[in-house]
């Protein structure tokens, strides 16, 4: 597959304690693509390095990705590449999920991730660049709503909303405030009160994932970062779907 989406973008980002005085950094010319067989290795070390210790000592995200392309779920189509100056800085992938409605009825969904970012490039609007596109690439591929967990003040500036305004929880039945939902079209949501399931795949299994790790650079496994208590406080924030 050699078609690609190329065009000039353009983004400021406060560098803050970078440069003095407040100033701004222009970045020009993000040019997206499928991601292609000879991309895989950089793009697992790309994603290596966004998770490293993010969530917790470590990172599965890479070894998830190097599974996750061989699944039925996986959609090939909105496996796309940033690129700046010829050089992979981002990746986003997607995969069919499902919802198990109260009503009996299973509906086909979309989640996306791993999505990344090379840590260098993160906070110059990538990764916004990345699931905007896709999004809409999704729409016009005629699927109806995206699923995911994530961190609610981040995925909110993509129209993302609590799944549990539409009664959406997870598989055991609980309400969790980072899965949330987006519909690509109007209603597409409605009357489907259930249980958000993602493939299987997303079960990692931590000794495989720590064998395919061994085959990268050694890296310090940290169990101290802010990141990870965040992740801690957002994860424990959930609540049971039915209460009697």
């Amino acid at each position: 597959m050699s078609k690609s989406f190329s065009f000039p973008f353009y983004f400021y980002a406060k560098i803050g304690k970078n440069l003095p005085g407040g100033k701004f950094f222009e970045q020009k010319n993000i040019r997206l693509r499928y991601e292609q067989p000879s991309d895989y290795k950089f793009v697992e070390e790309l994603t290596r390095e966004a998770f490293w210790n993010r969530y917790m000592p470590g990172c599965d995200e890479h070894y998830l990705l190097h599974i996750l392309r061989e699944r039925d779920c996986f959609i090939p189509g909105l496996d796309m590449v940033a690129e700046h100056r010829r050089k992979i800085v981002g990746n986003i992938v997607y995969s069919k999920a499902k919802l198990l409605c109260d009503n009996g009825e299973t509906r086909e969904v979309l989640t996306f991730g791993p999505i990344s970012v090379l840590p260098s490039c993160q906070r110059k609007g990538i990764g916004t660049l990345l699931i905007e596109h896709t999004k809409v690439l999704a729409g016009k591929m005629g699927y109806k709503a995206i699923l995911i967990y994530g961190d609610p003040d981040y995925y909110s500036r993509f129209g993302f909303i609590k799944a549990e305004r539409y009664k959406i929880g997870t598989p055991d039945n609980m309400y969790v405030d980072a899965l949330q939902a987006l519909e690509l079209f109007p209603g597409a949501l409605y009357g489907c009160a259930g249980r958000f399931q993602v493939d299987p795949v997303f079960s990692i299994d931590a000794a495989a994932a720590e064998e395919f790790d061994k085959q990268f650079e050694h890296k310090e496994r940290r169990d101290d970062l802010p990141s990870q208590e965040h992740f801690r406080l957002l994860s424990s924030k959930q609540r049971p779907r039915f209460t009697e």
